[in-house]
């Protein structure tokens, strides 16, 4: 069969490629409905949205992303290689490469792999530039080879980017966000989490064999052996016609994509695209609270956040107790992705958490407390600072985490040792330089003792492996008279939920997230047991709480169940068990450990007693953009672009939540919620 010679290759290639994204928008989002963790509650005009806007939404992102194929279309002119320009594009060339690669490196300031791949990148396209420069014989087979790479290239980002939406999903019901930004920083874990949780050869044989059908099919009938810039002429219409839909497609990005959002989280999900909320998440790290979101005159609003968190005018909050402090070592876990309805209490019926189920009728339990947030960064900045969440990124991964005041300062004021022991290593999420600004001793993976690991994924090691290099640690200062407090951060309930061998029975995938839990349960049980057989035991607190829970999906943007996580104190003989109803936060469970034990300090927290007569039932939970505020049964979300949401919210049995929009705005919570994350953003922003 005779083929059409297709001289101008993006004119071919363009239409072609948009087809390929219009159809895998549509079929990914057939996919995410489909899910299991969708749920799908709404009307016609939300269905108009997700495939009418979902379309020009694909639309416009296409348009973007044409543009690197149209730089490479350019540059398969030949004319580039004339004299005397080819010798001098090709010689300053030269000069850029050797010296990004020898004496500045631009990329070092992102550390990790990013500098070695680009320094290779520059070296790859120098070789082929100086062969096609020298040996004009072989520019036509050349050009023919980069155009089938780019196309594959293209195919293969498409096929690949689908897919990872699909698991992004499953895991955190949304599209691509910080979390997925994170991902792409954090490489060695995030590559090698992926390599042990799915069969990625098989996956990855799959989506090049996805994306060379496409590509065969986006050829059939054509022949591209000698496409290329056909014309000046035809160049300067692509350009022109790409320019055109590319600025158009960005201005409706940047400025209308998110106006037009539906009532039901799942369906503004999908009619988004998800390339396009990986790069807001990117150029989003830190959001500029004063021009995005409501607020009140400053005055006002410092005024109300220092009456609501009982601060003076300098914005420090002074405790003093009557009693003298009681001296008791501190030792604090914080669960990865813990959610309260693992456990039995909290509706779960799969008995996975017999050691907490066991340990919540011995302690101090806090019934009604609320994450504030969905990372672990989150569950940490809540915990040692003891402020409400940030906008954009957690202070705990912002590049100057220096001179914070926290937790550990108001321990080691009142003579305790403080360290921060993590499995995994500390580089990841920014923990170890966050915890060691704040004065910590950090000991992870990387301090341990080798020989004696048990087990270790990508994430770390086991949980078993922490709690047994803090015995050791807790030993030593126990022998050396010193009080101590501890944070340890567990891992094993993450995937790919690997733990050791011999130490739970689970009937059903070993390697799920049930499993898992019930792994982590055991390991907390087995450090209890060691740690009762101490001569410190008896003067110890100890403090289980999860950093967030294990999902965030749900109707709204800040679903209350999807931050219900379980927090308890345990200290036999010294702490009465009971049950507490109020509604907190994470920020106040140490400020409530600190009036258990008589510490007087002075300090900068939000967080406050709960168990104090006085204390006002509050929570604060939020997303990268949501900041969300919970108090008097009202669930205030304030929203970039100064938007407003309030919601009632009704608690059923069994812990779950319903929350439904109200028409109009209750002025007292909202003020409340400005002033907290008003004061607080303000006074971080740099």
């Amino acid at each position: 069969m005779n083929k059409i010679k297709a001289k101008d290759w993006f004119a071919f290639f363009a239409p072609r490629f948009l087809l390929l994204t219009l159809v895998l928008g549509v079929l990914v989002r057939i996919v995410l409905i489909l899910h299991p963790v969708t749920v799908v509650d709404w009307g016609w005009k939300d269905w108009l949205a997700i495939f009418g806007l979902g379309l020009l939404n694909d639309v416009a992102f296409t348009a973007i992303a044409l543009v690197p194929a149209f730089f490479a279309y350019t540059f398969m002119t030949d004319d580039k290689y004339r004299k005397p320009w080819g010798y001098i594009l090709w010689g300053a060339f030269l000069l850029f490469t050797l010296y990004i690669v020898f004496f500045n490196d631009i990329t070092d300031e992102y550390g990790g792999p990013l500098p070695p791949i680009v320094n290779g990148v520059l070296i790859f396209l120098l070789l082929c530039a100086t062969l096609k420069l020298f040996i004009p014989r072989i520019r036509k087979g050349w050009r023919t080879a980069a155009i089938y790479i780019i196309m594959m290239l293209y195919a293969c980002a498409a096929v690949t980017i689908a897919f990872s939406e699909v698991v992004f999903w499953e895991e955190f019901g949304v599209r691509f966000n910080f979390i997925a930004v994170d991902y792409l920083v954090y490489t060695n874990e995030v590559i090698g989490n992926i390599v042990e949780s799915y069969p990625i050869v098989w996956m990855v044989l799959a989506m090049l064999l996805v994306a060379g059908g496409i590509c065969y099919l986006m050829n059939l009938g054509r022949d591209i052996r000698e496409s290329g810039v056909a014309t000046w002429t035809q160049w300067a219409i692509s350009l022109a016609v790409l320019a055109g839909c590319a600025f158009a497609g960005g201005a409706w990005l940047h400025w209308g994509y998110r106006t037009l959002q539906r009532e039901n989280l799942y369906a503004t999900q999908l009619q988004e695209n998800g390339c396009w909320d990986f790069l807001e998440a990117f150029m989003a790290n830190e959001l500029d609270y004063a021009k995005f979101y409501k607020m009140l005159p400053q005055d006002e609003a410092v005024a109300l956040q220092q009456e609501l968190c009982g601060q003076d005018a300098d914005g420090i909050r002074t405790v003093r107790d009557s009693l003298p402090p009681v001296k008791k070592n501190i030792v604090l876990i914080t669960v990865e992705s813990l959610s309260a309805d693992f456990l039995t209490r909290y509706g779960s019926t799969n008995g996975i958490t017999p050691n907490l189920d066991t340990l919540l009728e011995k302690s101090l339990v806090f019934d009604n407390l609320f994450a504030t947030g969905n990372r672990t960064v989150r569950g940490l900045e809540a915990v040692t600072l003891c402020i409400p969440p940030s906008t954009g990124e957690s202070l705990v991964k912002r590049p100057d985490c220096s001179g914070l005041f926290s937790t550990g300062e108001v321990l080691r004021r009142n003579g305790y040792s403080t360290r921060y022991i993590y499995g995994g290593d500390s580089y990841f999420d920014n923990m170890g330089t966050f915890y060691g600004a704040c004065g910590y001793e950090i000991v992870d993976k990387k301090t341990y003792d080798k020989d004696a690991i048990i087990m270790a994924n990508i994430w770390g090691t086991s949980d078993e492996d922490s709690y047994r290099e803090a015995l050791k640690r807790f030993d030593a200062s126990y022998e050396a008279g010193e009080l101590f407090f501890a944070q340890i951060m567990t891992i094993s309930n993450h995937r790919p939920y690997t733990y050791p061998e011999g130490r739970i029975e689970y009937d059903g995938n070993p390697m799920s997230r049930n499993a898992a839990v019930k792994y982590t349960d055991w390991a907390i049980g087995d450090f209890l047991r060691q740690a009762s057989s101490k001569p410190w035991f008896g003067d110890t607190v100890f403090i289980i709480m999860a950093d967030h829970c294990a999902s965030s999906a749900g109707r709204t943007s800040l679903p209350l169940d999807r931050y219900h996580i379980p927090a308890l104190i345990y200290a036999p003989g010294f702490i009465e068990p009971q049950y507490v109803q109020k509604v907190c936060s994470q920020i106040d469970l140490m400020p409530t450990l600190f009036s258990l034990l008589h510490l007087s300090y002075e300090a900068p927290f939000y967080g406050q007693d709960i168990l104090s007569d006085d204390f006002k039932e509050r929570a604060f939970m939020a997303t990268y953009q949501d900041m969300g505020y919970y108090t008097d049964g009202i669930l205030t979300v304030l929203s970039p672009v100064c938007r407003v949401q309030q919601f009632t919210v009704t608690q059923h049995d069994g812990w779950w939540f319903d929350e439904d929009p109200m028409a109009e705005i209750s002025e007292k919570q909202l003020r409340e919620a400005q002033a907290f994350y008003q004061v607080a953003n303000l006074a971080h922003q740099r």
